[in-house]
Protein backbone atom coordinates (compact mmCIF):
# COMPACT_ATOMS: atom_id res chain seq x y z
CA UNK A 1 0.00 0.00 0.00
CA UNK A 2 2.92 2.41 0.81
CA UNK A 3 4.41 2.12 -2.57
CA UNK A 4 1.10 3.30 -3.95
CA UNK A 5 1.09 6.44 -2.36
CA UNK A 6 5.37 6.57 -2.80
CA UNK A 7 4.33 6.48 -7.05
CA UNK A 8 1.75 8.71 -6.66
CA UNK A 9 3.84 11.40 -5.19
CA UNK A 10 6.56 10.99 -7.32
CA UNK A 11 8.03 14.57 -6.15
CA UNK A 12 9.94 12.87 -3.12
CA UNK A 13 12.39 12.62 -5.56
CA UNK A 14 12.67 15.57 -7.52
CA UNK A 15 14.09 18.25 -5.58
CA UNK A 16 11.11 20.90 -6.03
CA UNK A 17 13.27 23.90 -4.41
CA UNK A 18 15.74 23.96 -7.37
CA UNK A 19 13.09 23.14 -10.09
CA UNK A 20 11.45 26.34 -8.95
CA UNK A 21 14.71 28.35 -8.23
CA UNK A 22 15.49 27.17 -12.21
CA UNK A 23 11.80 28.75 -13.22
CA UNK A 24 9.00 26.24 -13.36
CA UNK A 25 5.71 27.40 -13.39
CA UNK A 26 3.43 25.67 -10.59
CA UNK A 27 -0.09 25.31 -12.26
CA UNK A 28 -2.90 24.76 -9.42
CA UNK A 29 -5.32 22.59 -10.83
CA UNK A 30 -8.06 23.26 -7.67
CA UNK A 31 -11.27 25.16 -8.63
CA UNK A 32 -11.22 28.52 -8.69
CA UNK A 33 -12.97 29.09 -5.95
CA UNK A 34 -10.43 26.68 -3.85
CA UNK A 35 -7.75 28.60 -5.39
CA UNK A 36 -9.13 32.05 -3.90
CA UNK A 37 -9.23 30.35 -0.54
CA UNK A 38 -4.92 30.23 -0.47
CA UNK A 39 -2.24 29.00 -3.52
CA UNK A 40 1.31 28.98 -3.63
CA UNK A 41 2.35 33.07 -4.38
CA UNK A 42 2.74 33.17 -8.10
CA UNK A 43 1.21 29.37 -9.21
CA UNK A 44 -1.45 30.00 -11.85
CA UNK A 45 -5.24 28.15 -11.42
CA UNK A 46 -5.99 26.14 -14.55
CA UNK A 47 -8.62 23.65 -13.26
CA UNK A 48 -8.12 20.21 -13.69
CA UNK A 49 -10.91 20.58 -16.47
CA UNK A 50 -9.21 23.16 -18.48
CA UNK A 51 -5.54 21.98 -18.50
CA UNK A 52 -5.88 19.91 -21.93
CA UNK A 53 -6.96 22.88 -23.42
CA UNK A 54 -3.64 24.84 -21.93
CA UNK A 55 -0.89 22.43 -23.33
CA UNK A 56 0.64 25.29 -25.72
CA UNK A 57 0.47 27.80 -23.07
CA UNK A 58 2.37 25.72 -20.64
CA UNK A 59 4.97 24.59 -23.71
CA UNK A 60 7.01 27.88 -22.76
CA UNK A 61 7.92 26.74 -19.39
CA UNK A 62 11.27 24.44 -18.81
CA UNK A 63 9.43 22.65 -16.25
CA UNK A 64 5.38 22.26 -14.96
CA UNK A 65 4.45 21.42 -11.62
CA UNK A 66 1.41 20.61 -10.58
CA UNK A 67 -0.60 20.94 -7.67
CA UNK A 68 -4.06 20.99 -5.95
CA UNK A 69 -5.27 19.66 -2.06
CA UNK A 70 -4.05 16.28 -2.03
CA UNK A 71 -1.96 15.26 -4.79
CA UNK A 72 -5.06 13.11 -6.68
CA UNK A 73 -5.51 15.65 -9.02
CA UNK A 74 -2.76 17.12 -9.42
CA UNK A 75 -1.64 13.65 -10.54
CA UNK A 76 -4.52 13.63 -13.25
CA UNK A 77 -3.34 17.17 -14.82
CA UNK A 78 0.31 15.49 -14.77
CA UNK A 79 -1.18 12.25 -16.81
CA UNK A 80 -2.67 15.06 -19.38
CA UNK A 81 -0.38 16.86 -19.89
CA UNK A 82 2.31 14.15 -20.75
CA UNK A 83 -0.29 12.78 -23.04
CA UNK A 84 -0.03 15.80 -25.37
CA UNK A 85 3.43 15.64 -25.55
CA UNK A 86 4.73 17.45 -22.43
CA UNK A 87 7.98 15.75 -20.57
CA UNK A 88 8.88 17.87 -18.03
CA UNK A 89 6.04 17.62 -15.98
CA UNK A 90 6.05 16.93 -11.49
CA UNK A 91 3.18 16.39 -9.74
CA UNK A 92 4.07 18.40 -6.48
CA UNK A 93 1.36 17.12 -4.67
CA UNK A 94 -0.29 19.29 -2.31
CA UNK A 95 -0.15 23.35 -2.65
CA UNK A 96 0.98 23.11 1.08
CA UNK A 97 3.71 20.81 0.37
CA UNK A 98 4.77 22.68 -2.86
CA UNK A 99 4.61 26.09 -1.25
CA UNK A 100 7.05 25.55 1.62
CA UNK A 101 9.23 25.19 -1.33
CA UNK A 102 8.61 28.89 -2.83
Amino acid sequence: MLSIFKNLFKSNSVDLAQLIKDGAVIVDVRSKSEFASGHVKGSINIPLEQVGANVDKLKAYNHVITCCRSGNRSGMAKRTLESKGLKNVTNGGSWQNVNQYK
